[in-house]
């Protein structure tokens, strides 16, 4: 492999030394005929031509040895000159320190854009997090409103106000998933309680839109963060709910540590299923609906893989979906 780099670096050299081994084999040429001409030994040439061509190739092996030395510097340098550029070699000619100075303007320009970049985000996390908390207070106060009559408007109105603060939950959910203080807790819990808090949150939607749950039996406890398992779970549940008219909801385990939700919803188009989980992909669903953002498998993903669990989905157009979560891994990725 050494070798094998060696000699592309020595082939790169050469064509960069290419004008001087053409110079000197012009100087040579000239002088052969100027020999000629006035009918000189042509050994006085060869002889010539030789001590120079010794020179020269002793002149190539440590010009490459030196230029191959330098290659691997700046080689190693390419991962560390994304933090700083004090560690490149020093110029060894006019044009190298013009090259250095251009390094070093558009590194700096580069850092200032970062700085900016990760200033406006923080400013935006900082101003939709307050939003998102502050929205909490007319929502809960529109709550209060609601249940003070009992009213079919007022059941209406009371299921899209769930959807609202369904829609806060994910902002933050958003906003926190990339955050470096993500406040995840990782120990054993019961799958069934979990699965249960979801189901409960979702009960009055369930009882709305008359769908039966055939909840099982989950005995099992996993290794997880239960805050963002029950996240998972419920928008999982969300969009159940959302494309099943009628029909049933069926939460069970598949083999020891799989999660299976399925419904007998609309089911997801064949061609859309590898894409599902793609930021902001709502795919023929969506389009049709209006109303899918296209971000919850997208944070379903993130949370799952951050948590070391998998996700699929398998869905027939017409007869249902069923996703399944996998809860057997512990290795867990670096938050």
């Amino acid at each position: 492999m050494e070798k094998t780099r060696f000699s592309s670096t020595f082939a790169a050299y050469l064509k960069s030394n290419l004008k001087a081994v053409l110079l000197l084999a012009s100087f040579v040429s000239t002088f052969a005929v100027v020999f000629s001409l006035y009918n000189l030994p042509v050994e006085a040439v060869v002889y010539a031509a030789l001590l120079c061509a010794a020179i020269g190739i002793v002149y190539a092996i440590v010009g490459s040895l030196k230029y191959h030395r330098r290659h691997n510097q700046l080689t190693k340098l390419q991962n560390l000159i994304t933090l700083s550029i004090d560690d490149l070699p020093v110029p060894r000619d006019l044009l190298e320190k013009d090259y250095q100075k251009l390094i070093e303007t558009v590194h700096r320009d580069k850092v200032q854009l970062v700085e900016n970049a990760d200033s406006d985000r923080s400013n935006m996390v900082d101003y939709y997090t307050l939003w998102a908390h502050q929205i909490k207070t007319p929502i809960a106060a529109m709550r209060l409103l609601l249940q003070s009559a009992e009213s079919e408007q007022n059941k209406e109105l009371s299921m899209e106000l769930f959807k609202i603060e369904q829609y806060v939950e994910m902002v933050l959910q958003y906003l926190r998933i990339d955050s470096e203080s993500s406040d995840f807790v990782v120990q054993r819990y019961s799958l069934d309680e979990i699965v249960r808090q979801a189901v409960r949150k979702y009960a009055k939607i369930f009882i709305y839109k008359k769908i039966s749950l055939d909840l099982a039996d989950l005995d099992c406890e996993v290794i997880t963060d239960e805050k963002w398992l029950i996240f998972v779970v419920e928008q999982i549940l969300s969009n159940s709910l959302k494309y099943t008219n009628k029909g049933t909801i069926s939460i069970y385990m598949e083999g020891n540590k799989t999660l299976v939700i399925e419904d007998t919803g609309i089911g997801i188009k064949a061609e859309d299923l590898p894409r599902v989980f793609e930021k902001g992909f709502t795919g023929y669903n969506g389009r049709d609906d209006k109303k899918s953002t296209g971000i919850g498998l997208y944070l379903c993903k993130r949370i799952l893989t951050k948590l070391s669990h998998t996700i699929m989905i398998e869905s027939e157009v017409g007869k249902g979906t069923k996703v399944k979560i996998g809860l057997d891994s512990v290795n867990l990725t670096v938050l």
